[in-house]
């Protein structure tokens, strides 16, 4: 029940941050996320809707980091375990709490790919003024990792584009 009324006020403070944002002309940049221990920011524009996670419908013959695919709002679409991808490590086994506090962050749907990243932790939304330093990409980086950042608190987060890793060849092929 705690739960519960946790994620009614994250959702509810997310909601009058966005407000304020429009009507002050100052959009957030990223939604902050939690996957796997680490921390991401997805471009703004690049993600699309945030669901609580659901049940896939596994699919034979598939990588490890591939989920199934879920019913979301009437559309088909893939799930991706985000930090299972990124680390190219198996999937971790969730306490119940922890598949409570998980989401599915789909990808806009102008980039063209029915597709959803299954995150720990919605962690809200991150602006320039939140970080006090960044960093550029690693030349050893994958493509689709952008700068890093460091807020006020000296947590890093990865800056991931949506739409590169949306084009990444071994994104797409999902089979084994």
């Amino acid at each position: 029940m705690a739960n519960r009324q946790a994620l009614r006020e994250l959702q509810t403070r997310l909601a009058d941050r966005l407000q304020i944002a429009r009507t002050q002309g100052v959009a957030p940049s990223w939604l902050a996320v939690e996957a796997g221990g680490n921390n991401y920011l997805f471009p703004m524009a690049q993600a699309g809707e945030i669901f609580p996670a659901v049940v896939t419908q596994s699919v034979p013959y598939t990588q490890s980091w591939f989920l199934g695919v879920a019913n979301l709002r009437g559309g088909l679409f893939g799930v991706v375990d985000m930090a299972s991808y990124v680390t190219g490590l198996p999937l971790a086994v969730k306490t119940e709490m922890a598949r409570k506090e998980s989401r599915l962050v789909t990808l806009n749907s102008a980039l063209e790919v029915n597709c959803a990243l299954l995150i720990d932790r919605l962690a809200g939304l991150r602006n320039q003024e939140a970080f006090v330093d960044f960093s550029a990409k690693a030349s050893d980086a994958p493509a689709y990792f952008g700068n890093q950042y460091i807020d006020q608190s000296g947590a890093v987060w990865q800056e991931i584009n949506l739409q590169l890793l949306a084009q990444q060849a071994n994104f797409l092929t999902i089979g084994a």
